[in-house]
């Protein structure tokens, strides 16, 4: 069991990367954004127990949120 561990927490790690490489043009609203889907996807996964309407639902208040931090200060 541990094998099949280390092998998806390397592909977990090796999706970070290359997802992470895609963001090197974006603004840094779009990030905050993209970060904050991120996290409020996680999020919302642990608090329904990995439920698909609550990883959907965490991702787009998440997104949400992102983006309006530090709104004013791209401008």
């Amino acid at each position: 069991m541990k094998t099949i561990q280390k092998y998806a927490l390397s592909a977990v790690a090796a999706a970070m990367l290359l997802g992470l490489g895609g963001c090197s043009g974006m603004s840094t609203q779009d990030k905050n954004t993209a970060i904050g889907a991120g996290v409020g996807a996680v999020g919302g996964a642990v608090l329904t127990g990995g439920s698909t309407v609550g990883t959907v639902g965490g991702a787009a208040v998440g997104g949400i949120i992102g983006h309006e931090v530090n709104k004013d200060d791209d401008k």
